[in-house]
């Protein structure tokens, strides 16, 4: 289902748009500034003051202070209330762990960023309901404290079969081509626009076997050497906090298949642009690899 199309001053809880121009009016909104910090801090022993340890940014609550207005019709705003309360029965976020819902918001003067959480409060003071006024105190948990782009980014990477990156002048024959028998290999470029490390969804479609894929400015890599993939069948490795499967084409867990000293929770895409790499078996040059995310930021 398509997000709804936000302007200026406007935010999609859930999918039900509320702000300028609608029957639901914000007054005031607070939260957006930093997110709460879990601090680690331990005081000195026989000495003033305390000595910092790391800080961790704690879930992000966002307070939103809103009213319905619909003049001198009760029915429509009790009705309003209650769609602004479905999304949250959902039973498949609401009953699935780490399961959330995105809030977005169309700041003055910024670009359309989301928060991914889980709606906590919809306080309601219906006593001027008949009136059509219906004044609300809503709280948004952001589980990720860090904002989004509104849209996707997707590179597709295919394997290459000239060995070595391609011919260099001047051009001595014979002319030596991959044919399977080692393992091809094919930068390419992502570009995280934002300013906070973002984790992408990675999928490699088959046919091809013992992949690795490298982050070359770090050296990370995933390596999964006992994979084989055949025409139609894929791999795909989710590096979100929260999340950090590893799952096949069928739905069933892979996880197995990843080398002992890869790390998927290390495996971010930092602001910038990273070059990617992977190395596979295939003699088709029909296999890709496919990186999927979301820019991220520490403001809106």
């Amino acid at each position: 289902m398509a997000d709804p199309i936000l302007t200026e001053g406007q935010l999609d809880l859930a999918g039900t748009v509320i702000g300028k121009g609608t029957l639901v009016q914000i007054r005031e909104i607070t939260g957006i500034g930093r997110p709460p910090v879990r601090d680690n801090d331990a005081d000195q022993p026989s000495l003033d003051g305390s000595w910092p340890g790391p800080d961790y940014y704690a879930a992000r609550p966002l307070q939103i202070d809103a009213a319905i207005r619909i003049p001198g019709n009760r029915m429509a705003a009790l009705n309003l209330l209650a769609a602004l309360q479905q999304p949250a029965h959902t039973s498949t976020v609401r009953l699935t762990s780490g399961a959330t819902q995105a809030l977005r918001i169309a700041w003055p003067g910024r670009p359309i960023k989301r928060l991914n959480g889980r709606l906590r409060r919809l306080d309601a003071n219906v006593e001027k309901s008949i009136f059509g006024f219906i004044p609300l105190d809503i709280e948004f948990l952001a589980t990720d404290p860090l904002w989004y782009a509104d849209t996707e980014s997707t590179v597709e990477i295919p394997l290459g079969w000239l060995t070595g990156g391609g011919f260099a002048a001047p051009v001595v024959a014979p002319i030596y081509v991959q044919d399977g028998t080692v393992a091809a290999n094919r930068p390419g470029w992502v570009t995280n626009t934002g300013t906070a490390d973002t984790w992408p969804i990675i999928r490699i479609t088959g046919p091809c076997a013992q992949v690795t894929i490298t982050h070359v400015p770090t050296g990370r890599t995933l390596a999964f050497p006992a994979l084989t993939l055949t025409v139609g069948q894929w791999i795909e490795i989710d590096t979100r906090p929260g999340y950090r499967t590893i799952t096949r084409e069928n739905g069933g867990n892979a996880l197995t298949l990843l080398a002992p000293a890869s790390r998927i929770d290390l495996f971010s895409l930092p602001p910038g642009t990273s070059e990617m790499r992977w190395t596979a078996f295939d003699n088709t040059n029909t296999a890709r690899m496919r990186l999927t995310w979301r820019d991220a930021y520490t403001a809106l």
